[in-house]
């Protein structure tokens, strides 16, 4: 790429993040009470994300052979788990990871 590429390209990832920051501010002030729909997706799109998550994560696994899905099964149990219990998302995410690739690195490798 050239300068003025280089230069255009860093313009336009700037203007988009700015945009994209800044836009939900102009769009419903702090004066005006947001919108019953925006309120609605804000309640409902972190758990629609994760579930498409879990499907994502899911959609390879071979219930049939190899270690038949079991470290997943078993992280997804501990997330679950540790979710219920300390209501942290972060957390219980990181926590489910690190035994799943402790799982899968030592146990089921």
């Amino acid at each position: 790429m050239s300068t003025l590429q280089i230069i255009i390209t860093i313009a336009v990832v700037v203007g988009a993040t700015m945009l994209t920051r800044f836009l939900p501010y102009i769009l419903f002030p702090s004066e005006e009470k947001t919108p019953d729909y925006i309120r609605y997706l804000g309640r409902v799109l972190a758990p629609a994300i994760f579930g498409f998550l879990v499907v994502y994560c899911l959609k390879n696994v071979n219930f049939t052979g190899g270690s038949f899905g079991i470290p997943e099964i078993i992280s997804i149990a501990l997330v679950v788990v540790t979710f219920v219990w300390k209501r942290n998302m972060m957390l219980s995410m990181a926590v489910g990871t690190v035994l799943y690739m402790v799982l899968v690195q030592t146990v089921f490798a």
